[in-house]
């Protein structure tokens, strides 16, 4: 699918989050071309800093090592969003900075086994000054709460969106991506006036 041939605004989004969130299956989902994936795989040197005998990482043999990358043309063909999945480990941190650069919001997955881990990626966006959304990925295992439990635990802003997704349902990720995008408009006219 090519890009419109009319006039159109291009739009960067990451999306991140910690190690086996769901970053790399929501990007696919949500791009209408063939996504870029720089997945590799685990190997022994890893070891030593990715914990992977944690909740949901037990079966994990890939990780992303660079971007996921993937493409959405909003209705009407005048907006394109850039999706960028970030990698989810601290050795990445170069590179994460990068793929922020011009990104307007992060949408932020989160795994509510593990939800500790997405403190770190939360402050990397709030450093950088980026709106951001927090979506709780859910997996067949995942404790179930009520979203307010949910955002007093993740220490969430009051305008911070904050809603639950399967990464796996195109409809589910898609209005999370609502979500953040409804954020970093209201984000950007906050800032201009």
């Amino acid at each position: 699918m090519y890009l419109p041939e009319k006039e159109h605004q291009r739009v960067k989004f990451l999306v991140a989050g910690p190690l086996g969130v769901g970053k790399t299956t929501l990007v696919e989902r949500l791009s209408q071309i063939p996504t870029l994936h720089t997945d590799e795989v685990m190997t022994d040197a890893a070891a030593s800093t990715d914990d992977l005998s944690l909740v949901g990482l037990r079966n994990k043999t890939k990780t992303t090592v660079a971007i996921d990358f993937g493409r959405l043309t909003l209705p009407g063909d005048r907006i394109v969003l850039y999706l960028y999945g970030t990698p989810g480990q601290r050795r990445f941190l170069p590179l994460w900075e990068g793929i922020a650069f011009g990104a307007l919001g992060a949408l932020v997955l989160a795994d509510t086994r593990r939800l500790d881990e997405s403190f770190e990626v939360m402050d990397l966006i709030e450093e950088r000054g980026l709106p951001y959304a927090v979506a709780v990925n859910i997996f067949p295992d995942s404790p179930n709460y009520p979203l307010e439990l949910l955002r007093s635990k993740l220490d969430l802003a009051p305008e911070t969106p904050l809603v639950t997704c399967d990464a796996r349902d195109k409809r589910s990720s898609l209005e999370a991506l609502i979500q953040l995008t409804t954020h970093s408009i209201s984000s950007a006219g906050a800032e201009t006036s």
